[in-house]
């Protein structure tokens, strides 16, 4: 401000204010109506006047410096201002609400339980193999997930990594749908040893299950001829409870808690029927409930890759005599005959560690 002899100057533009003149102080300055009217603007949360091109908000909101600082801030990725109250904090950074859920969709490692993307399917085939392995004791890290996924995802992502709460202190790995070769060379040994080395384990824990699932569509094309082959899988796990509990590895308690049976029937039909009904929810050996696979849910979890690759060699083995034999050529099917037209080793040994194939007396390793 410029006063000579009672004549005020605009400091912005310099001209005259006279006597009757209407005048702003802006920080410390005067500034004629004209320069006020036309290069400064009001903070919209203090009402502060301010040189427009000072403003420190956006097209919406106008802030003067102080109140931008001490109340609000940008979003690290999309630069909308938000006020403090609304602003989400991740490692440092400030986000809006979308970017910071897309944030931790990316970044989180431990998904919930409910997480479900989009399937990959890998390999070549017509039937798909889906892995829940539930691995215990070790926790819900998101350091230890991330040096599983490392391994598991370096090409692409064939697992995900969920949170169950019937885990006292881990988590569960799913894979994508894979063929079962796909799963044969994967890289599931390096996996379970690096779980191991992490400190968990999932057969010698009184909590973890492996579960498979298997395509409907690869029964039939419809709905009916679909039934009628998930019937025959059902007698054939009814009709050989014994030594499928025996493959298992779970006590029968366990099996009722987690995989209870449906019931033995005269047909697999009868059993289907009996399935329907949904008494057992999805806690059932096979787990009907999801509309595009079912789940075979009777196995003990295991970081053992062999028992792993013989779990999902006996389920496509059924799989096969339920979708090429009659109802009545199964009825008539013994274990034994079963285990006749088995062919891959890694069964084949299993099998045998089992006392289900021949009683013989082999080295066996430990399930962990």
């Amino acid at each position: 401000m410029e006063e000579n002899n009672n004549v005020m100057y605009c400091s912005h533009c310099g001209a005259v204010i006279g006597e009757d003149e209407d005048y702003e102080t802006i920080d410390g300055d005067i500034v004629c109506a004209d320069c006020v009217e036309n290069h400064t603007t009001t903070c919209d949360r203090c009402g502060r006047i301010i040189w427009t091109n000072e403003s420190y908000g956006d097209d919406y909101t106008t802030l003067c410096s102080n109140c931008y600082h001490n109340h609000y801030t940008r979003c690290s990725c999309c630069d909308t201002l938000l006020h403090e109250d609304d602003a989400y904090h991740l490692d440092g950074y400030d986000y809006c609400s979308d970017c910071y859920h897309d944030e931790v969709d990316k970044c989180r490692s431990i998904h919930d339980y409910g997480y479900k993307p989009e399937p990959i399917f890998y390999g070549d085939s017509s039937r798909y193999f889906g892995v829940e392995l539930e691995i215990d004791g070790a926790g819900k890290d998101s350091d230890n997930a991330d040096e599983i996924l490392a391994i598991a995802n370096k090409d692409n992502e064939h697992i995900y990594i969920k949170g169950d709460g019937s885990l006292d202190d881990g988590m569960e790995l799913v894979s994508h749908p894979m063929s079962l070769e796909y799963h044969k060379n994967y890289c599931w040994d390096d996996i379970m040893k690096k779980a191991i080395y992490l400190g968990y384990r999932s057969h010698q824990t009184s909590t973890c299950g492996l579960h498979v699932h298997v395509n409907r569509n690869c029964f039939g094309e419809n709905r009916d001829t679909q039934d009628e082959v998930i019937s025959r899988i059902l007698y054939f796990i009814e009709h050989h409870w014994n030594e499928m509990l025996k493959f298992s590895r779970r006590t029968e308690y366990s099996m009722n808690r987690w995989a209870a049976r449906y019931g033995f029937e005269k047909t697999g039909r009868e059993i289907l029927d009996k399935a329907k009904k949904g008494n057992n929810g999805r806690y059932a050996a096979v787990n009907l409930m999801n509309y595009a696979t079912i789940e075979f849910r009777l196995f003990r979890g295991t970081l053992k890759h062999n028992t792993l690759i013989a779990v999902l060699e006996l389920v496509d083995a059924i799989c096969d005599i339920a979708i090429t034999h009659t109802d009545e050529g199964l009825s008539n099917m013994s274990w034994s005959d079963f285990v006749d037209t088995i062919k891959q080793p890694e069964l084949i040994q299993y099998l045998k560690e089992r006392k289900l194939y021949v009683n013989d007396d082999i080295n066996t390793e430990e399930d962990i």
